[in-house]
C-alpha cells in the first residue's frame, strides 16, 4: 500500500477473488485492503504495540444508532465495566482531515460521551480530551497511553 506516518507491523495480507485482504485482530477475520483499512489495522496495532491498549477492551466498526439510523464508529475503546471511553475515526491517506472529520467524530460522540477521540488518516493524528464538567475540549500532542486514559 503506502507509508504512514505510524509504525509498521507485519501485516497479515492475503488475495481472495482478486480482491487484498488484511487480518484485523481485532474482528478476528479478513476484511477488504481498502485505503482506510490500511490506517486502521496500522493505528489499532501501534495502539497496543506502542501506547499498551489492551486488545481486549477495543472493537471496529461498532454500530450506533444517530437520529433513527445506523452508524458504524471506525473503532472504540472500553473500559474494564464495558463503557466506550474513546472514539476513533480513520480516512484514508488523501483525505485531508477537516471540519467535516470532526463534526462525523462529535455526533457519534452525542451518542457514546466519551472522554477521548481520535482522528487519523494515517500521515495527521488528532486527539482530544473532551473534560464534561468544564465543557472544554484540550488537543493533545500525543496519543496517550493506556494506563494515563
Amino acid at each position: 500500500m503506502f507509508a504512514l506516518n505510524l509504525p509498521s507491523f507485519e501485516a497479515n495480507i492475503t488475495n481472495v477473488n482478486n480482491q487484498a485482504q488484511i487480518f484485523d485482530i481485532l474482528r478476528r477475520r479478513y476484511v477488504a485492503l481498502t485505503p482506510e483499512e490500511w490506517v486502521r489495522q496500522h493505528f489499532i496495532h501501534y495502539l497496543i504495540e506502542h501506547k499498551h491498549y489492551p486488545a481486549s477492551l477495543l472493537a471496529n466498526e461498532i454500530t450506533i444508532q444517530l437520529n433513527g439510523m445506523d452508524r458504524r464508529c471506525d473503532s472504540v475503546l472500553y473500559n474494564t465495566k464495558g463503557q466506550p471511553i474513546m472514539i476513533m475515526e480513520y480516512k484514508r491517506p488523501s483525505v485531508k482531515i477537516s471540519q467535516k472529520t470532526f463534526s462525523q467524530i462529535l455526533s457519534y460522540n452525542n451518542v457514546l460521551k466519551v472522554n477521548y477521540i481520535i482522528v487519523s488518516n494515517g500521515l495527521e493524528h488528532y486527539c482530544c480530551h473532551i473534560d464534561y464538567t468544564t465543557l472544554k475540549a484540550t488537543y493533545l500532542k500525543d496519543i496517550p497511553e493506556y494506563l494515563s486514559l
